[in-house]
């Protein structure tokens, strides 16, 4: 059966790589209302506007550059869809990985832009 959230290989997820976690958190709040799930001091996940799921996250990376979001696709085979882009030539940057509710990992494509794949738990 197909998660009912999620479709897989859609766009699902955007991170923004942030310098201070909180600090961009306090700004989007009260900017744009918007609400977070904290997960420490380096990451938060953007709540959606339904408030049962997120939409995104703030990921405190102070080498990533400023400006450049991190498009989050879901898959139904983490393995299988690590092995695709491998052999379709790109380039994994972060090794899979467990995180609270999944695991994930971030790849290159051949122009540079970088993505994040996971799976949910």
């Amino acid at each position: 059966m197909a998660d009912a959230q999620h479709v897989h290989h859609a766009l699902d997820y955007v991170e923004f790589a942030v310098a201070d976690t909180a600090a961009s958190r306090a700004f989007y709040a009260a900017a744009l209302g918007w609400q977070f799930n904290d997960y420490g001091p380096e990451y938060s996940g953007l709540c959606n506007a339904t408030g049962d799921g997120e939409a995104g996250g703030l990921r405190q990376d102070a080498a990533a550059p400023a400006g450049g979001p991190l498009p989050g696709l879901y898959s139904a085979d983490l393995e299988a869809t690590l092995a695709a882009v491998k052999a379709a030539g790109g380039t994994i940057t972060v090794e899979p990985f467990s995180f609270p509710g999944g695991r994930r990992f971030q790849f290159r494509d051949p122009d540079g832009n970088e993505l994040i794949v996971y799976t949910a738990d």
